[in-house]
């Protein structure tokens, strides 16, 4: 702690401040353009951040070790995540109108399109270093090589937005809520038997490859970590939940970098407007960005994850990249954004906030991003990437 601390003062006091201070502008200006909702967005989304840092809460690398190291520590924080999350969501969905607390979930059909795109999604995750939330937290803490992934997994997300009407022609299963089919009850009990069967399945795995499973990381310091993987996932269980009281939906992240994507085309004098994708959201192009809830907590998570960088005495971005590092950030970044747009999201608003809406397709995307995670896991190994 004291070790901490001093290298703090030493080298990333800067960072912290300028971390703070961000932060707390996007929140005023978050609050002045769309209402202390979106101001509580913002924070909601610092917080993410940190607890996304300090737990080294990425689901990219847990969906690889499974497969390359037989530990299943990672998946099973996962699965935790999603039944805390689900404890409260589901009641919310199904009973909290009645309670003056209104909230809808996610709950999208799921074809041929969305298969393909969470196959991409689970390949770019891979070649990129990082899914969604991964590629926030990591550049937010100083990687220069996430920057790069998220610059184009922006441009990816932009990219598909011209032919969504297209893919959307493509047969498709209609959508399905366990919250509607079984109750909110019934549907966190299916919830909880399919993740635990699946979380049995990884200690078994491990057991057998290990004689044991790994004694898990413990928490050293809650202002500058590291995280436990079980406060980890308590702490972004939070997020995922006062996502739902703040701005009444699940969390999502995606749907921010096409419109970034969209905003700065349109700056360009492209005629987005012109485009289907964008038909119904031409006042968000038009507005600012501060009054845009995706976006606002992305903002948030970034500027969370630097702060928590400086309170560890970790932010210190290097600059150099080797070709293949730049090379698979790009393509990575690419196949993410295009693939989320196709599969209504990432491991955050599809995988997180389908299942936690009691969606088919939240599991549909599971299965279909872990394939592509294992091409992409395979693909790595052959390019020398671990």
């Amino acid at each position: 702690m004291t070790a901490s601390v001093q290298t703090l003062s030493a080298t990333n006091r800067t960072p912290l401040a300028l971390a703070l201070g961000l932060l707390a502008t996007v929140t005023v200006l978050a609050t002045t353009q769309g209402g202390h909702r979106l101001g509580l967005a913002t924070l909601v989304g610092g917080l993410a951040g940190l607890a996304l840092y300090h737990a080294s809460f990425g689901f990219t690398a847990a969906w690889r070790r499974i497969v390359t190291e037989k530990r299943g520590g990672g998946l099973r924080a996962q699965f935790i995540l999603i039944l805390l999350t689900s404890a409260v969501s589901f009641p919310l969905i199904a009973w909290g109108a009645g309670a003056g607390l209104p909230a809808g979930g996610f709950v999208f059909p799921f074809g041929i399109a969305a298969a393909l795109g969470a196959t991409m999604f689970g390949l770019g995750m891979q070649l990129g270093g990082g899914c969604a939330s991964g590629t926030l937290f990591t550049a937010g803490g100083g990687s220069t090589r996430m920057m790069v992934t998220l610059a184009a997994f922006v441009a990816g997300s932009v990219a598909a937005t011209p032919h969504m009407h297209l893919w959307g022609q493509l047969p498709s299963l209609p959508a399905f809520s366990l919250v509607t089919a079984l109750g909110p009850l019934g549907a966190f009990a299916a919830t909880a038997a399919v993740l635990g069967l699946i979380a049995l399945a990884t200690i078994a795995i491990e057991r057998k490859a290990h004689g044991g499973l790994a004694e898990p990381r413990r928490t050293e310091s809650f202002l500058t970590g590291p995280w436990s993987p079980m406060l980890g996932a308590i702490m972004i269980a939070v997020v995922g939940i006062a996502t739902f009281l703040v701005l009444g939906r699940p969390w999502g992240i995606t749907s921010g970098f096409a419109l970034w994507g969209g905003k700065i085309l349109n700056t360009l004098g492209v005629p987005v407007t012109d485009w289907p994708y964008w038909q119904w959201q031409k006042g968000a192009l038009e507005a600012s960005v501060f009054a845009d809830a995706t976006s606002v907590m992305n903002f948030g998570i970034l500027l969370g994850a630097m702060a928590a960088a400086a309170l560890a005495g970790r932010f210190a971005p290097v600059w150099k990249l080797s070709r293949l590092d730049l090379t698979t950030a790009i393509v990575g970044g690419l196949l993410m954004g295009y693939g989320a747009r196709l599969a209504y999201g990432c491991n955050i608003g599809a995988y997180l906030g389908g299942i936690v809406s009691g969606s088919m397709h939240g599991w549909l995307w599971l299965v279909f991003a872990f394939v592509g995670s294992l091409i992409g896991t395979r693909l790595r190994l052959r390019l020398g990437m671990g």
